[in-house]
């Protein structure tokens, strides 16, 4: 049984439990009223009466995020997944509500800490400069989504009776449509490429909608292009792989269980590796038919990086990567997008990033397929098809100028009467006021200029008020008899 002890501001709930090791321990819970005291100890007889009491435990959130990253997220997580979280956790978790006890968090407190979030400055790190003053609504989405499985968690950890972070009401995220070059502007940016990586990616990223990360981790044992499968238009690249960066500990706790190759570094110390791993979803591992141009394009792409090996010897490192540094090292992502960006600003292009590629290349597809999603979602490797209807099928405007076009021949064209031949009404005319009279002293010198039958004619034509109005005014001019 729990009893309320009187204080001298405030009211004490006093009750005994069972820690986990066992022993019988005596709880103190103040609260500022009798009212809410009262609340309290009715709900601890309760939860006892249910065998549904939690006994208070004095863990902080860092250290249940640290045990929950162990037991929970070296299970399910890969290595890119591992250090993005954990650096939410790092950044965002533990510095704001870090040392505050599990057991204090309540949907008000979880409340508090958006509120707190929204206010916070944005993190940099060694891999990425923050593009924002504060933390972005997006990024604290992925806070709390992280959260809400932790305390999952902790619910069945029976650390807490139910998760605070469920129903939360997150701040609205403004999704901006991704600026994606046309075709033409496509046509226009490679013509003027002559960096030979960076021509290579943009075909497969527009042709066969790859990711940077699938394009540089394609090896050329997954890429089929015989004279016979290109004769055929069976050439194709398989795409089971990507290039990535990831922490040294990731390594460690996730182990290799999706990684099919760690590159050695270049330097000893780094806490880095590049690495080639399993796509992040079964749904982008996938063929990829090619366009017999981007097939003949690899063909010579591929005879001047044999050239270059024969050329370099020993000193070619030969990891069979289609997108390759000179000495066959990887190449990262940051090697593309530089040269990307010198090209757009060569070329005079819209300010686009390089995976708007894959967002033209989507809505490219839609066009000539006339909305196949399922074909289209099957090269974009997109787990769920929405993602596409969502995101990337951009509407060109282009596209609703045809939509019009088509809509005036269906339309408009087959209407009876032919509603091509009618006019609307024109807007009505105000009535011209008659110029006030003159003084008496001045000279009337001036004719009076001839009337405009044709003219007046006209404008009766169109607008009809205006005989009434004629004759009202021929009535109120007085006889001259």
């Amino acid at each position: 049984m729990a009893s309320i002890i009187k204080r001298k501001k405030n009211y004490s709930v006093v009750y005994t439990y069972v820690d986990e090791n066992g022993k019988t321990k005596q709880k103190w819970e103040t609260r500022s009223s009798y009212q809410d005291a009262l609340k309290r100890k009715a709900e601890i007889e309760n939860q006892k009466s249910s065998h549904s009491f939690l006994p208070p435990a004095d863990q902080t959130i860092s250290e249940f995020m640290s045990d929950f990253v162990t037991l929970y997220g070296e299970k399910r997580w890969g290595v890119s997944m591992y250090d993005s979280q954990n650096a939410l956790i790092a950044n965002y978790i533990n510095p704001i509500i870090g040392e505050m006890k599990v057991q204090e968090v309540t949907p008000r407190v979880v409340d508090k800490y958006i509120q707190t979030l929204q206010k916070t400055p944005a993190v940099n790190t060694k891999m990425r400069r923050a593009k924002t003053e504060f933390v972005t609504s997006a990024t604290i989405e992925k806070i709390i989504k992280l959260l809400r499985c932790a305390f999952k968690q902790a619910v069945r950890w029976e650390l807490v009776a139910k998760n605070p972070f469920d129903n939360v009401v997150l701040p609205k995220v403004e999704y901006k449509r991704r600026e994606i070059w046309t075709a033409d502007m496509i046509r226009t940016a490679l013509d003027q490429c002559t960096d030979g990586k960076l021509y290579v990616a943009m075909n497969l990223s527009f042709a066969c909608s790859l990711r940077i990360g699938e394009i540089l981790g394609l090896t050329w044992e997954n890429v089929h292009i015989s004279d016979d499968e290109i004769g055929m238009d069976n050439a194709y690249v398989y795409i089971d792989k990507e290039l990535a960066r990831a922490s040294k500990r990731a390594i460690e706790m996730i182990g290799k269980r999706d990684i099919y190759h760690i590159f050695p570094p270049l330097l000893p110390n780094t806490s880095t590796r590049i690495i080639l791993k399993k796509p992040k979803t079964n749904s982008s591992i996938r063929k990829v038919w090619l366009p017999r141009t981007v097939a003949y394009i690899l063909r010579e792409w591929k005879k001047s990086q044999d050239e270059l090996r024969a050329l370099l010897g020993e000193e070619y490192q030969d990891y069979d990567l289609v997108v390759a540094l000179s000495n066959g090292r990887p190449c990262e992502d940051r090697v593309i997008l530089k040269s990307f960006e010198k090209l757009r600003e060569a070329a005079g292009l819209p300010r686009v990033v390089f995976h708007s590629l894959r967002h033209s290349s989507t809505t490219y597809k839609l066009k000539l397929n006339h909305g196949d999603l399922k074909a289209t979602q099957g090269d974009t490797g997109h787990a769920q098809i929405d993602m596409i209807t969502n995101v990337y099928a951009h509407i060109l405007d282009e596209d609703r100028k045809v939509n019009a076009q088509k809509f005036e021949d269906a339309f408009y064209a087959c209407a009876n009467p032919d509603l091509r031949g009618v006019h609307p009404p024109e807007p009505k005319k105000e009535p011209e006021k008659e110029p006030e009279p003159a003084p008496a002293t001045a000279p009337a010198t001036a004719a009076p200029a001839p009337l405009d039958l044709a003219g007046l004619l006209e404008q009766l034509s169109k607008s009809p008020e205006l005989i009434s109005v004629l004759a009202a005014l021929a009535a109120a001019v007085p006889s001259k008899k």
